[in-house]
This record gives C-alpha cells, structure tokens and sequence, in this order.
C-alpha cells in the first residue's frame, strides 16, 4: 500500500472533505500511536504501513505511563485543535480501525494486548469483558 492510498482509504472512512484534510488526520493519529505502541508490535506496524507512516511511529518517544483511551483521544484532539471530543473520536478511530484492518487481526490483538483496556473500539475491534468466577449462563430450555 502506498502513502497516497492509505490517505485515500482515511479520506472515504473518515469522508473527509479532501485529501489535506485526510492526511492531517493521519499524521496526528500516527504521530500519537507512535508514543503508545512499543516493541516488537511498533517495529512491525511501521514495516506493514507505508514508509511514511513508519516515520510517523519510529520518530516518537515512547510514553512511560500508559495513557486511558480517552486520553488518547484528547491527545489527538489536542493535536487537531480545534476538535470536538466527538470529532477528535471519530478521527482516531477512522485511523486505528484502517490501520487495524490494512495490517492484519494477529498484530491489531497484540497491539491491543500492550494497550489498557478500553482501545479496542478505537480500532473497530469488540473488547469483551471476561466473565466473572463462578458466574455461568444456564444452558436455554
């Protein structure tokens, strides 16, 4: 996939009015997940995305303390200013849920397995909560 064609696929998702607006999306969702995702999991995120967007991830310092979901989102929204939270959402997950879907469900769980809980729905991924000890459904009648 080419940088031009992942912009592309944000532009439609996100239905962003233009390709500049698309790609300033991108680069603030990409710039934000750089500091988040660590590892082996950041190494080949970067090598499954275009160049360009592995730049993006490489070049960010890796946070020391895990931020919330809605925290990141409040990042990306700082970095889109002037976003509503409620845009700065759909932003984040337009981004993570292409992302997720062009780079494969295996690395997405293991990047989700790095992440607090709460990061599954920014990456159009369903987080269920484990069910409770000792706690079974009865089988239906």
């Amino acid at each position: 996939m080419t940088w031009h064609a992942l912009v592309q696929q944000i532009r439609t998702a996100g239905r962003y009015d233009s390709d500049a607006e698309a790609e300033r999306v991108l680069r603030a969702v990409l710039t934000v997940l750089g500091g988040h995702v660590i590892g082996d999991e950041r190494c080949e995120l970067a090598r499954r995305l275009p160049a360009e967007a592995g730049v993006l991830l490489a070049a960010q310092v890796p946070v020391t303390e895990p931020v919330t979901a809605p925290g990141f989102v409040g990042r990306v929204a700082s970095a889109l200013a002037p976003l509503t939270p409620a845009e700065a959402r759909w932003a984040t997950s337009t981004v993570l849920t292409v992302v997720a879907d062009h780079v494969g469900e295996d690395l997405t769980q293991r990047i989700l397995a790095g992440l607090p809980r709460g990061y599954a729905l920014l990456f159009g991924r369903v987080e269920l909560a484990p069910a409770a000890p000792g706690r079974h459904l009865a089988p239906a009648a």
